[in-house]
């Protein structure tokens, strides 16, 4: 088990590529075009476990924003799988990785196992949800105004409010600093838009700041990266009205579908995505090295 050398990088790429979900394919091809011209320190994450002079098993350790990093599993069945997991787990543990975090696809339970026994911590079961757009009145109980015109600091201190007691996965947010999720949120949005996101809106009722909504756009698909409200204002209906507005806000882009992801111990927000009409498109098991 050895970081691989830079001369044998490409030969590990495709081995790794080669065995993921086909369902994956895409998201790991982004990955790695994005950070094909990376320093090669970043590269320092992939590791291979060699049988003489053959890549017997790759995985990598891609890193993210804020001393944060994904993981990118070897092939399932591979014998030296757990062994090349529990180097790489000793490895993140030496750096400064605050979360190296896997999304695991149904059915999760074989790959679960090996994870936990490699060190990992189970943090949240997902749900994903789709709403297929269609016309939709815009409210009018809540003003949207822009996020970006908040500072850095009042950006944070405005997710660290609709964070407290939240339900949605409530172990990472533990784990993971206000500040590494909203730079976790901006590299996302950057994927598909410009770096300083159009469609983030900090939410006024009353005079009063309530909460705040993030979407991520492109031409034919929206996705809802946060919707929160503050803790004193939950529970009056907001949250049904702050959907309505994501969904009105696609439907008028043109946007086909709006899309969003929710911890699936968070009955309050599921009864509100589910009477706006979203239906569950998959599952994920959301585990870390943390």
């Amino acid at each position: 088990m050895m970081p691989c050398p830079a001369s044998r990088r490409r030969e590990a790429l495709l081995h790794l590529a080669a065995v993921h979900d086909p369902a994956l394919q895409p998201a790991l091809q982004h990955a790695l075009t994005a950070t094909k011209a990376a320093p090669s320190v970043d590269w320092q994450g992939l590791w291979v476990a060699m049988d003489g002079d053959q890549i017997d098993a790759a995985a990598w350790v891609q890193p993210l924003a804020n001393h944060t990093a994904q993981l990118w599993l070897p092939k399932r069945n591979n014998p030296v799988a757990r062994q090349l997991l529990c180097a790489l787990q000793a490895w993140v543990n030496e750096q400064p990785i605050v979360l190296c975090h896997v999304a695991l696809p149904a059915p999760w339970s074989a790959w679960e196992e090996t994870l936990v026994k490699s060190g990992m911590r189970v943090l949240a079961t997902l749900e994903h949800l789709v709403w297929p757009c269609q016309a939709v009145q815009t409210p009018q109980t809540l003003t949207l105004h822009p996020f970006r015109e908040l500072t850095l600091a009042e950006q944070q201190a405005l997710l660290e409010r609709v964070g407290e007691d939240s339900l949605d996965c409530p172990a990472l947010r533990q784990v993971l600093p206000v500040e590494a999720l909203l730079a976790g949120f901006y590299a996302q949005a950057a994927s598909a838009q410009a770096s300083r996101p159009a469609h983030w809106y900090r939410l006024e009722y009353q005079g009063d700041t309530v909460g705040v909504l993030l979407l991520a756009t492109t031409t034919q698909r929206w996705s809802l990266q946060l919707m929160g409200l503050a803790p004193e204002w939950r529970g009056q209906g907001l949250g049904r009205i702050m959907i309505q507005h994501a969904q009105a806000l696609a439907a008028q882009a043109g946007a086909q579908c709006l899309t969003l992801t929710v911890d699936v111990q968070n009955t309050p927000a599921q009864r509100v995505y589910s009477q706006a009409g979203l239906v569950r498109e998959g599952r994920e098991r959301l585990l870390a090295w943390c």
